[in-house]
């Protein structure tokens, strides 16, 4: 894999965030070039070769937009020989609570597209339908704890059998680079212009035994790079059936 490819990919990806602005095409640059979890998404070939994407907290859509991107790339020959295929997106909705990234990811998508939907609505209490991936890209630590293994429940709800979903979590195992992490988060929060917000967070160990306890097999790796960050990438796939006592919770 190659650096060229992978600046390839960047404006492959960001291309249509100029409709939406600077800031929105700006932010969707330095978010893609400048987290690692997005290359290692495609590398790893965590997803199904195609599926339909539920992305919740999904903001102005980049993950989407990387998504298709790695897909119109790999159709015309230009991918990693030693990267597994992309996946093939069927459909995707993306739910966000912020009415300006939810304008910034509509002006990116336009009408036309009907693989990409952004709803407006808060994961709590929205309605997850089917899918066959669910991705929480670093929401979950601002809900507080009750919440997010109701959330949790209803995502194992909305999968199949080996549905796929896959978070990133801050391990409070992890000592200073968590502290460093969870900076960093009230830094970015404040500057996007919301207030600090309470961290709800939880060792990897106890995220792990939740996610079991709801009813899935869970591979957990580092997701820094080379940032000085406790970040940990949870792979969770869907079991038949959760255990009878975690349906019953």
């Amino acid at each position: 894999m190659s650096q060229a490819f992978l600046s390839r990919l960047l404006d492959e990806a960001t291309r249509g965030y100029r409709a939406g602005g600077r800031f929105a095409y700006h932010f969707a640059r330095g978010k893609l070039a400048g987290d690692n979890l997005f290359r290692e998404l495609l590398r790893r070939g965590v997803f199904p070769t195609r599926g339909h994407f539920l992305d919740l907290g999904c903001g102005q859509a980049v993950f989407a937009s990387w998504l298709l991107a790695a897909r119109r790339l790999f159709e015309h020959g230009d991918w990693p020989a030693d990267w597994p295929e992309p996946p093939r997106v069927l459909g995707l909705r993306g739910v966000e609570l912020m009415a300006k990234d939810i304008a910034r990811a509509r002006a990116v998508f336009a009408a036309d597209d009907a693989t990409v939907r952004i709803v407006q609505g808060d994961i709590c209490a929205t309605d997850f339908g089917r899918a066959d991936v669910v991705t929480i890209l670093d929401v979950l630590q601002y809900i507080d704890f009750a919440r997010q293994e109701d959330i949790l429940r209803r995502v194992h709800a909305a999968l199949p059998a080996g549905g796929v979903f896959v978070t990133r979590i801050g391990d409070a195992d992890a000592g200073l680079p968590f502290h460093i992490c969870n900076w960093v988060d009230h830094a970015v929060t404040f500057v996007r212009g919301h207030r600090l917000p309470q961290l709800y967070t939880r060792s990897l160990g106890e995220w792990t035994a939740l996610l079991d306890d709801i009813g899935f097999a869970v591979d957990s790796a580092p997701m820094s790079g080379r940032k000085p960050f406790a970040n940990t990438l949870l792979v969770a796939r869907a079991l038949r059936a959760a255990r009878p006592e975690a349906a019953a919770a």
